[in-house]
Protein backbone atom coordinates (compact mmCIF):
# COMPACT_ATOMS: atom_id res chain seq x y z
CA UNK A 1 0.00 0.00 0.00
CA UNK A 2 0.84 3.35 -1.14
CA UNK A 3 0.77 6.08 1.80
CA UNK A 4 0.61 10.03 0.57
CA UNK A 5 1.19 12.59 3.18
CA UNK A 6 1.30 15.91 2.16
CA UNK A 7 3.17 19.03 3.93
CA UNK A 8 0.97 19.60 7.71
CA UNK A 9 -0.11 20.76 10.27
CA UNK A 10 -1.02 18.63 13.15
CA UNK A 11 -2.47 20.09 16.37
CA UNK A 12 -4.68 17.70 19.39
CA UNK A 13 -4.48 14.79 21.51
CA UNK A 14 -3.56 11.16 20.60
CA UNK A 15 -2.87 7.91 22.48
CA UNK A 16 -0.08 6.35 22.19
CA UNK A 17 -0.57 2.51 21.18
CA UNK A 18 0.67 -0.15 23.87
CA UNK A 19 4.16 -1.52 23.99
CA UNK A 20 5.00 -3.71 21.49
CA UNK A 21 8.28 -4.93 23.85
CA UNK A 22 6.22 -5.25 26.94
CA UNK A 23 3.68 -7.12 25.04
CA UNK A 24 5.71 -9.38 23.90
CA UNK A 25 7.45 -10.45 27.19
CA UNK A 26 3.78 -10.60 29.30
CA UNK A 27 2.58 -13.01 26.87
CA UNK A 28 5.21 -15.15 26.92
CA UNK A 29 5.40 -14.66 30.97
CA UNK A 30 1.61 -15.60 30.95
CA UNK A 31 2.59 -18.67 29.13
CA UNK A 32 4.99 -19.87 30.81
CA UNK A 33 2.70 -19.55 34.01
CA UNK A 34 -0.82 -21.29 34.33
CA UNK A 35 -3.34 -18.89 33.97
CA UNK A 36 -3.41 -14.70 33.56
CA UNK A 37 -4.88 -11.80 32.18
CA UNK A 38 -2.93 -9.33 29.74
CA UNK A 39 -4.54 -6.27 29.80
CA UNK A 40 -4.16 -3.23 27.34
CA UNK A 41 -1.64 -5.39 24.82
CA UNK A 42 -0.57 -4.39 21.68
CA UNK A 43 -2.49 -6.42 19.40
CA UNK A 44 -0.38 -6.29 16.04
CA UNK A 45 1.28 -8.79 13.41
CA UNK A 46 4.67 -8.98 16.01
CA UNK A 47 2.89 -9.54 18.71
CA UNK A 48 0.10 -12.02 17.08
CA UNK A 49 3.08 -14.15 16.46
CA UNK A 50 4.02 -14.77 19.82
CA UNK A 51 0.67 -15.34 20.92
CA UNK A 52 0.64 -18.14 18.39
CA UNK A 53 4.27 -19.63 19.52
CA UNK A 54 2.59 -19.63 23.14
CA UNK A 55 -0.89 -21.95 21.26
CA UNK A 56 2.05 -23.83 19.49
CA UNK A 57 3.48 -25.15 22.69
CA UNK A 58 0.18 -25.96 24.29
CA UNK A 59 -1.29 -22.42 26.07
CA UNK A 60 -4.41 -20.72 24.58
CA UNK A 61 -4.21 -17.09 24.09
CA UNK A 62 -8.34 -15.78 24.13
CA UNK A 63 -8.67 -12.70 22.81
CA UNK A 64 -11.68 -10.01 24.33
CA UNK A 65 -11.96 -6.25 24.73
CA UNK A 66 -8.51 -4.84 25.55
CA UNK A 67 -7.63 -7.87 26.89
CA UNK A 68 -5.75 -11.39 26.69
CA UNK A 69 -7.02 -14.18 28.49
CA UNK A 70 -4.21 -17.00 28.51
CA UNK A 71 -3.95 -20.14 30.32
CA UNK A 72 -0.29 -21.12 30.14
CA UNK A 73 1.95 -24.35 29.46
CA UNK A 74 2.83 -23.71 33.49
CA UNK A 75 6.92 -24.08 32.53
CA UNK A 76 6.39 -26.92 30.60
CA UNK A 77 6.40 -26.36 26.83
CA UNK A 78 5.38 -29.53 24.76
CA UNK A 79 6.28 -30.80 20.93
CA UNK A 80 4.27 -28.05 18.48
CA UNK A 81 2.60 -29.85 16.15
CA UNK A 82 3.72 -27.67 13.43
CA UNK A 83 6.69 -25.55 12.62
CA UNK A 84 6.48 -22.17 14.20
CA UNK A 85 6.45 -19.22 11.68
CA UNK A 86 7.66 -15.90 13.63
CA UNK A 87 6.87 -13.76 10.59
CA UNK A 88 8.38 -10.75 10.68
CA UNK A 89 8.88 -10.79 14.34
CA UNK A 90 13.02 -10.86 15.63
CA UNK A 91 11.55 -10.62 19.53
CA UNK A 92 9.34 -13.61 19.15
CA UNK A 93 12.05 -15.80 17.57
CA UNK A 94 14.33 -14.96 20.17
CA UNK A 95 12.76 -15.52 23.14
CA UNK A 96 10.22 -18.36 22.04
CA UNK A 97 13.85 -19.92 20.66
CA UNK A 98 15.26 -20.28 24.24
CA UNK A 99 11.40 -21.43 25.16
CA UNK A 100 12.02 -24.28 22.41
CA UNK A 101 15.04 -25.20 24.23
CA UNK A 102 13.03 -26.61 27.33
CA UNK A 103 11.03 -29.02 25.17
CA UNK A 104 11.55 -32.62 25.07
CA UNK A 105 11.95 -33.30 21.46
CA UNK A 106 12.59 -31.20 18.51
CA UNK A 107 10.91 -27.32 17.36
CA UNK A 108 11.54 -25.58 13.97
CA UNK A 109 11.55 -21.94 13.55
CA UNK A 110 11.03 -19.65 10.75
CA UNK A 111 9.81 -16.69 9.53
CA UNK A 112 9.54 -13.91 6.30
CA UNK A 113 12.52 -13.22 4.03
CA UNK A 114 13.84 -10.38 6.26
CA UNK A 115 13.45 -12.56 9.69
CA UNK A 116 15.25 -15.50 7.61
CA UNK A 117 18.53 -12.62 7.51
CA UNK A 118 18.89 -12.18 11.03
CA UNK A 119 21.47 -13.22 13.61
CA UNK A 120 20.70 -15.86 15.84
CA UNK A 121 24.21 -17.59 16.61
CA UNK A 122 25.05 -16.34 19.74
CA UNK A 123 21.55 -17.70 21.00
CA UNK A 124 22.00 -21.05 19.44
CA UNK A 125 25.30 -21.17 20.74
CA UNK A 126 24.44 -20.67 24.07
CA UNK A 127 21.67 -23.22 24.14
CA UNK A 128 23.89 -25.56 22.94
CA UNK A 129 26.35 -24.63 26.19
CA UNK A 130 23.15 -25.78 27.88
CA UNK A 131 22.94 -28.93 26.71
CA UNK A 132 20.39 -28.28 24.29
CA UNK A 133 20.15 -29.06 20.84
CA UNK A 134 20.04 -25.64 18.28
CA UNK A 135 20.82 -25.40 14.80
CA UNK A 136 20.49 -23.47 11.70
CA UNK A 137 19.31 -25.39 8.69
CA UNK A 138 21.95 -23.25 6.79
CA UNK A 139 24.61 -23.34 8.70
CA UNK A 140 24.21 -19.72 8.76
CA UNK A 141 23.40 -18.97 12.37
CA UNK A 142 19.96 -17.56 10.79
CA UNK A 143 16.48 -19.26 10.85
CA UNK A 144 15.27 -21.62 10.16
CA UNK A 145 16.30 -23.22 13.51
CA UNK A 146 16.15 -26.49 14.52
CA UNK A 147 15.92 -26.55 18.82
CA UNK A 148 15.27 -29.12 21.36
CA UNK A 149 16.48 -29.97 24.68
CA UNK A 150 15.08 -30.35 27.74
CA UNK A 151 17.65 -28.03 29.40
CA UNK A 152 18.21 -27.97 32.64
CA UNK A 153 19.73 -24.70 33.28
CA UNK A 154 23.75 -23.68 34.02
CA UNK A 155 26.38 -21.23 32.89
CA UNK A 156 26.50 -19.24 29.26
CA UNK A 157 28.74 -17.51 28.05
CA UNK A 158 27.38 -14.88 24.88
CA UNK A 159 28.60 -11.50 23.38
CA UNK A 160 26.47 -8.64 24.42
CA UNK A 161 26.82 -6.19 21.22
CA UNK A 162 24.53 -8.27 19.01
CA UNK A 163 21.03 -8.56 20.62
CA UNK A 164 20.31 -7.63 24.20
CA UNK A 165 17.01 -9.96 23.44
CA UNK A 166 19.55 -13.50 23.53
CA UNK A 167 19.91 -12.19 27.62
CA UNK A 168 16.64 -11.36 27.61
CA UNK A 169 15.45 -14.93 26.43
CA UNK A 170 17.45 -16.56 28.43
CA UNK A 171 16.13 -15.21 31.59
CA UNK A 172 12.82 -15.55 30.75
CA UNK A 173 13.60 -19.51 30.15
CA UNK A 174 15.79 -20.01 33.11
CA UNK A 175 13.31 -18.97 35.83
CA UNK A 176 11.28 -22.69 34.56
CA UNK A 177 14.38 -24.68 34.53
CA UNK A 178 15.79 -26.76 37.63
CA UNK A 179 19.16 -25.25 38.08
CA UNK A 180 18.73 -21.68 36.68
CA UNK A 181 20.77 -19.80 34.10
CA UNK A 182 23.62 -17.72 34.73
CA UNK A 183 24.66 -15.28 31.69
CA UNK A 184 28.08 -14.38 31.31
CA UNK A 185 28.63 -11.21 28.87
CA UNK A 186 31.51 -11.30 27.09
CA UNK A 187 31.18 -8.04 25.38
CA UNK A 188 29.64 -4.74 26.53
CA UNK A 189 25.41 -4.63 26.57
CA UNK A 190 24.19 -2.79 23.81
CA UNK A 191 20.38 -1.64 23.89
CA UNK A 192 20.04 -2.57 27.85
CA UNK A 193 17.46 -0.94 28.26
CA UNK A 194 15.56 -3.87 27.07
CA UNK A 195 16.97 -6.21 29.46
CA UNK A 196 15.66 -3.93 32.18
CA UNK A 197 12.34 -4.24 30.71
CA UNK A 198 12.31 -7.56 30.53
CA UNK A 199 13.44 -8.09 34.58
CA UNK A 200 10.79 -5.83 35.34
CA UNK A 201 8.14 -7.40 33.65
CA UNK A 202 9.59 -10.66 35.39
CA UNK A 203 9.28 -9.08 38.72
CA UNK A 204 5.66 -7.94 37.48
CA UNK A 205 5.13 -12.03 37.12
CA UNK A 206 6.68 -12.94 40.63
CA UNK A 207 9.95 -14.18 39.13
CA UNK A 208 13.32 -12.56 40.77
CA UNK A 209 16.68 -12.26 37.99
CA UNK A 210 19.32 -10.02 38.60
CA UNK A 211 22.19 -8.38 37.22
CA UNK A 212 25.62 -9.73 38.61
CA UNK A 213 29.45 -8.49 38.00
CA UNK A 214 29.87 -10.73 34.90
CA UNK A 215 25.62 -10.12 33.34
CA UNK A 216 22.81 -11.81 34.81
CA UNK A 217 21.29 -14.75 36.54
CA UNK A 218 17.87 -16.11 37.13
CA UNK A 219 17.08 -18.81 39.49
CA UNK A 220 15.10 -21.97 38.60
CA UNK A 221 12.26 -23.73 39.73
CA UNK A 222 10.01 -20.59 39.46
CA UNK A 223 6.82 -19.87 39.05
CA UNK A 224 4.97 -16.83 36.82
CA UNK A 225 2.03 -15.44 38.87
CA UNK A 226 1.19 -12.09 37.93
CA UNK A 227 -0.51 -10.51 41.63
CA UNK A 228 -4.33 -10.41 40.83
CA UNK A 229 -3.72 -13.09 37.78
CA UNK A 230 -3.53 -9.47 35.48
CA UNK A 231 -0.57 -7.83 33.80
CA UNK A 232 -1.13 -4.52 32.36
CA UNK A 233 0.66 -3.58 29.24
CA UNK A 234 2.55 0.28 29.27
CA UNK A 235 2.12 3.20 26.51
CA UNK A 236 5.38 2.45 23.83
CA UNK A 237 7.66 5.47 24.11
CA UNK A 238 8.88 3.68 20.98
CA UNK A 239 5.66 4.53 18.90
CA UNK A 240 5.13 7.49 21.01
CA UNK A 241 8.39 8.91 19.34
CA UNK A 242 6.70 9.39 16.03
CA UNK A 243 3.77 11.44 17.56
CA UNK A 244 5.88 13.67 19.76
CA UNK A 245 7.99 14.13 16.41
CA UNK A 246 5.48 14.92 14.47
CA UNK A 247 4.41 17.57 16.78
CA UNK A 248 8.10 19.31 17.12
CA UNK A 249 8.19 19.77 13.03
CA UNK A 250 4.85 20.48 12.31
CA UNK A 251 2.26 21.49 15.20
CA UNK A 252 -0.01 24.15 14.29
CA UNK A 253 0.70 27.61 15.32
CA UNK A 254 -0.26 28.39 18.63
CA UNK A 255 -0.64 24.68 19.32
CA UNK A 256 0.62 21.25 20.28
CA UNK A 257 0.17 17.76 20.06
CA UNK A 258 -0.71 16.07 23.31
CA UNK A 259 0.09 12.26 23.41
CA UNK A 260 -2.14 10.43 26.28
CA UNK A 261 0.00 6.97 27.77
CA UNK A 262 3.06 8.46 28.91
CA UNK A 263 3.62 7.05 31.82
CA UNK A 264 7.36 6.10 33.01
CA UNK A 265 8.70 2.86 33.03
CA UNK A 266 11.89 0.63 32.07
CA UNK A 267 11.44 1.59 28.36
CA UNK A 268 14.58 3.17 27.08
CA UNK A 269 12.75 5.04 24.08
CA UNK A 270 11.77 7.34 26.97
CA UNK A 271 14.80 9.12 25.96
CA UNK A 272 13.43 10.03 22.75
CA UNK A 273 11.49 13.28 25.68
CA UNK A 274 15.33 14.22 26.59
CA UNK A 275 16.64 14.21 22.89
CA UNK A 276 13.51 16.69 21.88
CA UNK A 277 14.50 18.81 24.40
CA UNK A 278 18.31 18.98 23.84
CA UNK A 279 17.38 19.72 20.06
CA UNK A 280 15.10 22.76 21.48
CA UNK A 281 11.91 22.12 21.63
CA UNK A 282 9.84 23.03 24.56
CA UNK A 283 8.55 19.46 25.71
CA UNK A 284 6.30 19.27 28.47
CA UNK A 285 6.05 15.71 30.47
CA UNK A 286 3.81 15.45 33.08
CA UNK A 287 4.30 11.98 34.56
CA UNK A 288 1.50 11.93 37.06
CA UNK A 289 -1.34 12.24 34.29
CA UNK A 290 1.18 10.11 31.43
CA UNK A 291 0.69 13.03 29.28
CA UNK A 292 3.73 14.79 27.08
CA UNK A 293 2.97 17.93 25.33
CA UNK A 294 5.12 19.64 22.43
CA UNK A 295 4.55 22.39 20.08
CA UNK A 296 6.29 22.78 16.97
CA UNK A 297 9.63 24.60 17.43
CA UNK A 298 13.01 25.57 15.67
CA UNK A 299 15.10 22.58 16.11
CA UNK A 300 18.82 22.22 16.43
CA UNK A 301 21.50 19.67 15.68
CA UNK A 302 22.36 17.49 18.61
CA UNK A 303 24.39 14.10 19.61
CA UNK A 304 23.09 11.04 20.01
CA UNK A 305 24.76 7.58 21.34
CA UNK A 306 21.98 5.15 20.25
CA UNK A 307 23.67 2.45 21.76
CA UNK A 308 20.89 1.81 24.26
CA UNK A 309 18.37 2.73 21.82
CA UNK A 310 18.36 1.18 18.77
CA UNK A 311 14.64 2.00 17.55
CA UNK A 312 14.84 6.18 17.90
CA UNK A 313 17.62 6.00 15.27
CA UNK A 314 15.14 6.87 12.17
CA UNK A 315 12.96 9.30 14.44
CA UNK A 316 16.25 11.08 15.61
CA UNK A 317 17.56 10.88 12.06
CA UNK A 318 14.09 12.48 10.67
CA UNK A 319 14.02 15.03 13.30
CA UNK A 320 17.67 15.89 12.49
CA UNK A 321 16.25 16.60 8.44
CA UNK A 322 14.38 19.25 9.37
CA UNK A 323 16.79 20.70 12.63
CA UNK A 324 19.39 23.89 11.69
CA UNK A 325 23.05 22.31 12.12
CA UNK A 326 24.33 18.69 12.28
CA UNK A 327 22.10 15.80 14.21
CA UNK A 328 25.25 12.59 14.79
CA UNK A 329 23.95 9.37 15.67
CA UNK A 330 26.58 7.63 16.85
CA UNK A 331 27.25 3.92 17.66
CA UNK A 332 24.92 3.17 15.62
CA UNK A 333 26.37 -0.45 13.46
CA UNK A 334 23.90 -2.96 15.81
CA UNK A 335 21.11 -0.75 14.19
CA UNK A 336 22.13 -2.39 11.04
CA UNK A 337 20.51 -5.93 11.96
CA UNK A 338 16.95 -5.07 12.34
CA UNK A 339 13.88 -5.75 9.88
CA UNK A 340 16.45 -4.27 7.33
CA UNK A 341 19.69 -2.16 7.25
CA UNK A 342 18.05 0.79 8.94
CA UNK A 343 21.46 2.95 9.25
CA UNK A 344 21.64 2.94 5.43
CA UNK A 345 17.64 2.81 4.44
CA UNK A 346 16.75 6.22 6.28
CA UNK A 347 20.12 7.67 4.83
CA UNK A 348 18.75 7.02 1.64
CA UNK A 349 15.29 7.35 1.79
CA UNK A 350 15.85 10.96 3.30
CA UNK A 351 18.45 11.94 0.80
CA UNK A 352 15.46 11.33 -1.75
CA UNK A 353 13.59 14.09 0.06
CA UNK A 354 16.28 16.01 0.09
CA UNK A 355 18.47 15.71 3.38
CA UNK A 356 21.91 15.79 3.36
CA UNK A 357 23.11 12.84 4.96
CA UNK A 358 26.79 10.78 5.57
CA UNK A 359 26.91 7.62 6.29
CA UNK A 360 29.57 5.52 8.13
CA UNK A 361 29.69 2.38 9.40
CA UNK A 362 28.59 3.24 13.19
CA UNK A 363 27.68 6.65 12.69
CA UNK A 364 24.98 8.60 10.92
CA UNK A 365 25.03 12.64 10.38
CA UNK A 366 21.93 14.43 8.86
CA UNK A 367 23.46 18.16 8.03
CA UNK A 368 20.11 19.61 8.51
CA UNK A 369 21.36 23.22 7.42
CA UNK A 370 22.20 21.84 4.08
CA UNK A 371 18.69 20.03 4.11
CA UNK A 372 15.90 21.13 1.99
CA UNK A 373 13.44 18.84 2.42
CA UNK A 374 10.39 18.11 -0.86
CA UNK A 375 8.33 15.93 -1.56
CA UNK A 376 9.02 12.65 -3.30
CA UNK A 377 8.15 9.03 -3.06
CA UNK A 378 10.07 6.60 -1.08
CA UNK A 379 10.49 3.40 0.30
CA UNK A 380 9.26 2.26 3.38
CA UNK A 381 12.11 -0.86 2.70
CA UNK A 382 9.16 -3.14 4.65
CA UNK A 383 10.16 -1.75 7.82
CA UNK A 384 7.80 -0.31 10.17
CA UNK A 385 10.22 1.64 12.06
CA UNK A 386 10.82 3.33 8.76
CA UNK A 387 7.71 3.91 7.47
CA UNK A 388 6.63 6.31 10.35
CA UNK A 389 9.61 8.16 10.15
CA UNK A 390 9.16 9.13 6.76
CA UNK A 391 5.99 10.38 7.49
CA UNK A 392 7.24 12.54 10.15
CA UNK A 393 9.75 13.98 7.35
CA UNK A 394 6.76 14.25 4.73
CA UNK A 395 4.78 17.05 7.12
CA UNK A 396 7.39 19.24 6.89
CA UNK A 397 8.88 18.35 3.28
CA UNK A 398 7.04 21.09 0.65
CA UNK A 399 4.53 19.13 -1.18
CA UNK A 400 3.48 15.36 -1.07
CA UNK A 401 5.41 12.51 0.29
CA UNK A 402 4.66 8.97 -1.24
CA UNK A 403 5.37 5.87 0.64
CA UNK A 404 5.50 2.92 -0.23
CA UNK A 405 4.78 0.03 2.21
CA UNK A 406 2.30 1.62 4.44
CA UNK A 407 0.80 -1.27 5.29
CA UNK A 408 4.16 -2.12 7.45
CA UNK A 409 3.26 -0.13 10.10
CA UNK A 410 0.59 -2.65 11.05
CA UNK A 411 4.41 -4.60 12.91
CA UNK A 412 4.04 -2.36 15.85
CA UNK A 413 1.62 1.15 15.57
CA UNK A 414 -1.73 -0.62 13.27
CA UNK A 415 -3.56 3.20 14.11
CA UNK A 416 -0.33 5.27 13.28
CA UNK A 417 -2.12 6.93 10.32
CA UNK A 418 -5.54 7.09 11.62
CA UNK A 419 -3.41 8.64 14.93
CA UNK A 420 -2.48 11.43 12.10
CA UNK A 421 -5.51 12.07 10.46
CA UNK A 422 -6.70 12.74 14.05
CA UNK A 423 -4.66 15.39 14.20
CA UNK A 424 -5.08 16.88 11.12
CA UNK A 425 -3.39 14.90 8.61
CA UNK A 426 -5.21 14.13 4.79
CA UNK A 427 -3.52 10.55 4.55
CA UNK A 428 -4.28 9.06 1.08
CA UNK A 429 -4.03 5.49 0.49
CA UNK A 430 -3.67 3.63 -2.63
CA UNK A 431 -2.90 -0.06 -3.26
Amino acid sequence: MDVTIPESRVAGRVRAPPSKSYTHRAILAAGYGDDAVVSEPLLSADTRATMRAVEAFGGTVDRGDDRLDVSGFDGRPAVPDDVIDCANSGTTTRIVTACGALVDGLCVFTGDESLRSRPQGPLLDAIGQLGGRAESTRGNGQAPLVVGGPVEGGTVSIPGDVSSQYVTALLMAGAVTHGGIEIELETELKSAPYVDITIEVLDDFGVDAERTDAGFAVPGGQSYRPEGGEYAVPGDFSSMSYLLAAGAVAAADGDAVVVEGARPSAQGDSAIVEILDSMGAPIEWNQEAGEITVPRASLSGTVVDVGDTPDLLPTIAALGAVADGDTVIENCEHVRYKETDRVEAIAAELTKLGASVTEDRDRLAVHGGESDLSGARVDGRGDHRIVMSLAVAGLAADGETTIRGGEHVDVSFPGFFEALESLGVEVHRSR
